[in-house]
């Protein structure tokens, strides 16, 4: 499914329950992998290749840290509004699910579970939204609810 508006136009009568949207391209690369996780996330199956190679992963894998970053790139990219975000209280039920790997392509997928305008605040709404993050084939490799403040259109 594709928006109505563009992301510069975006407000939260934009985010229908029930949509579905798809969007993005990461491709992850072994040197971002190992720099991420050297800086924040120093275990060997991210940042030793020959170690990592002896450990049930069989290679290096991106951090779920990591994952986490990349996904979030495209989705200020692709889906969160230019002009009406008003900030995440939160996220919910993180999980990584599947490694991600060196050579891996990264792409999200959202499902609008919720969007209830504000009772207290009638200048927004609040958007829950579940979050897949795949990979080249498909398959899910994290997946995570999160919870959007929006402001309405006046």
């Amino acid at each position: 499914m594709t928006f109505k508006s563009t992301i510069d136009d975006r407000y939260f009568e934009d985010y229908v329950k029930g949509a579905i949207h798809e969007f993005g391209r990461y491709e992850v690369t072994e040197a971002e992998v190992i720099d991420f996780a050297s800086r924040y996330d120093p275990q060997d199956f991210h940042t030793d290749p020959q170690a990592a190679a002896k450990t049930v992963f069989g290679g290096v894998i991106a951090s779920g840290w990591h994952t986490c970053g990349m996904m979030m790139r495209m989705y200020a990219d692709h889906y969160l509004t230019k002009v009406a975000s008003l900030a995440s209280p939160g996220l919910d039920a993180l999980r990584w699910i599947m490694p991600v790997r060196p050579g891996d392509v990264l792409s999200v997928r959202v499902t609008i579970e919720e969007a209830v305008p504000s009772k207290s605040k009638p200048d927004r709404g609040v958007v829950t939204s579940f979050i897949e993050t795949l990979n080249q084939n498909g398959q899910v490799v994290m997946s995570m609810r999160a919870v959007n403040m929006v402001a309405r259109r006046r």
